[in-house]
């Protein structure tokens, strides 16, 4: 059937970006300092808090009229929320869909830069920034005139055009595969999401935002862990495990100093901890639709294959560090056995010279 395009639709666009900007944000000094202005926190209660951001304004001056939420978290993130109004039909705004994006992913940067700025020292092992990362909301406000079928039947290539950040239309095969992953609660209503965008038509849709920024936010860091893994298992077994310090093989010395197996040792501890708490931050026991909206997140986003890297990673970090402390045992054992030779011989001509005087 041929599409037809819909004259005008009112709605809004959500964009979610989060900056990793250091290992972690010391949120209390933030606050004591009064480093900045502070917002009401609304904490959704679909998430548990394991992690509580510090909300806060945007330093003046700006001009970043559309942010509605600008927030740091103590694992070392800041994460910012645009919110643009529309009127216009989809297919008008499929064609500069990327203009927009493109614009707020600028002004993220400079907003999240200016907030860098003034928590830098609070920041451990600040850095702007290490990692970025964005999510697009497109919500449509329904009309009682145009239900689902109509909606996919004449809008359905523009939908998934915006979803894709395409200008022209997408393949009979792409588009049905977009928007056979639609999903719905009540009958008017339909969500369709993607990698990097989802479409909301709906007018109650603000539990659904957390969603979104959350999975963003949980991206962002599970890629970030998995880079800081690399660089750091590149770095032992390029340098470190080939040439073992000497006091490493020393007792109770080798025990006290810190070496790069034993940070790495740390950052899988803390590492473990925190990718724990992401994964187990959100509470959606009897809540079955919203339970299902996330896990086709994470499928889209593809957070399982972040997860199952990082923990291979962590598990070769286990065996780099058993491998380690075996070797260091050995050499250790061989001392001891070498410093009871020596005093033995040492007794013994000790014994010899006595027996000879």
């Amino acid at each position: 059937m041929k599409e037809k395009t819909v004259t005008t639709t009112t709605g809004n666009i959500f964009i979610f970006h989060a900056f990793d900007v250091g290992e972690d944000i010391n949120l209390e000094n933030v606050k004591e300092k009064q480093l900045l202005l502070r917002r009401p926190l609304l904490l959704s209660k679909y998430f548990k808090n394991y992690h509580i951001p510090l909300a806060v304004e945007l330093p003046h001056p700006h001009s970043s009229s559309r942010c509605i939420s600008s927030k740091l978290h103590n694992f070392g993130t800041i994460s910012l929320a645009y919110k643009i109004p529309f009127t216009e039909s989809l297919e008008a705004l499929r064609m500069h869909i990327n203009t927009i994006e493109d614009e707020y992913r600028e002004k993220s940067v400079i907003d999240a830069g200016s907030i860098f700025k003034h928590i830098k020292s609070e920041i451990k092992q600040p850095k702007f920034f290490h990692l970025a990362k964005s999510y697009v909301v497109i919500q449509v406000d329904p009309e009682a005139n145009i239900d689902i079928t109509r909606l996919k039947e004449e809008s359905g290539s523009a939908i998934a055009s915006i979803l894709r950040f395409e200008t022209e239309s997408l393949s009979e095969y792409q588009r049905n595969e977009i928007l056979e992953s639609a999903v719905g609660y009540y009958r008017g209503d339909l969500i369709i999401i993607d990698t990097e965008a989802a479409f909301i038509y709906d007018d109650e849709y603000q539990d659904l935002l957390d969603l979104f920024e959350f999975a963003n936010m949980q991206h962002l860091e599970l890629q970030y862990f998995d880079r800081l893994l690399d660089q750091q298992l590149n770095v032992v077994y390029e340098r470190e495990i080939r040439r073992l310090p000497l006091r490493s093989y020393l007792p109770f010395i080798g025990a006290v100093k810190n070496d790069p197996i034993d940070d790495l040792g740390k950052l899988r501890v803390d590492i473990s901890v925190i990718t724990e708490r992401l994964e187990n931050s959100i509470k959606l026991v009897g809540e079955a639709y919203y339970s299902e909206l996330y896990s086709l997140l994470v499928a889209k986003l593809d957070i399982n294959n972040w997860r199952e890297s990082i923990n291979r990673k962590l598990d070769i970090i286990t065996d780099v560090r058993t491998v380690y402390e075996n070797k260091v045992n050995i050499v250790r054992e061989d001392l001891l056995s070498v410093l009871i030779i020596v005093l033995i011989f040492i007794e013994l001509v000790v014994g010899i010279l006595h027996y000879f005087k």
